[in-house]
């Protein structure tokens, strides 16, 4: 039933309802687990104009500023907005209790990188916006369930991972194979949600596992080499 105590009867209910998804529950027993680390997102508007040393070094793309647990990274959006994400490795109920979104708490997760350069921190210290936290969950690297009539997942429902640029497009894609899943098997759902869900499961863990790597290069105990080396041809 909806929140309002509506229903409605489905042949084929689709949870495509994100990292806390509803249907979920209906498949699968697994739940999303903290990885350890925490996004604050924030924004610097008109920056060439308001802010010309941050927005000289974030330059024309994108810039990442990588340590051990922590890291600044920052990409240039139109009108010359600078969009930012402050990655830092405590417990989650450490980033409760130090005062999110109110300047205390910046101010707080500013202390955090002390000594870096202050073009850098002002990507936290200025913002033009409230600063927001993005606690980073993932599910189970091989998740998968048994095939249960009707019902099946796409997106961060099936495979929440941690960030790697691939969130939104691996969410289409999904989408785009159950269609075709569909269509290929007229007038039997189960047939299509079987084929969908052969090829969605090893799909999901080979980039759950990338995005484990990823993730382990940018933020692990050898950051920043680590992305170094990859985008060199070492790694």
């Amino acid at each position: 039933a909806f929140a309002d105590g509506t229903s409605v009867v489905t042949n084929l209910l689709v949870g495509a309802d994100g990292a806390w998804s509803r249907v979920r529950p209906l498949l699968s027993g697994a739940a999303p687990e903290y990885v350890g680390m925490s996004f604050v997102e924030t924004c610097l508007l008109d920056a060439d104009t308001r802010h010309p040393a941050t927005a000289k070094a974030v330059g024309d793309g994108a810039m990442f500023a990588l340590a051990p647990g922590k890291a600044i990274q920052a990409h240039r959006e139109s009108g010359g907005t600078l969009h930012a994400y402050v990655a830092l490795r405590r417990p989650r109920e450490w980033f409760d209790g130090i005062g999110l979104p109110g300047a205390a708490g910046a101010a707080r997760l500013a202390r955090e990188f002390d000594g870096w350069a202050p073009e850098l921190t002002a990507l936290i210290t200025d913002a033009d916006t409230a600063p927001v936290l993005r606690p980073l969950y993932s599910l189970p690297a091989a998740h998968r369930w048994e095939r249960v009539p009707g019902v099946t997942l796409l997106g961060d429902a099936a495979h929440l991972m941690p960030p790697s640029g691939e969130g939104a497009n691996l969410a289409m894609y999904d989408g785009a194979e159950l269609g075709t899943a569909l269509a290929a098997h007229p007038g039997d759902v189960e047939a299509a949600l079987t084929a969908y869900e052969r090829d969605l499961f090893p799909r999901s863990a080979a980039e759950a596992a990338d995005a484990s790597r990823l993730h382990a290069l940018m933020f692990g105990d050898d950051a920043p080499h680590g992305l170094i080396r990859m985008f060199t041809g070492q790694q």
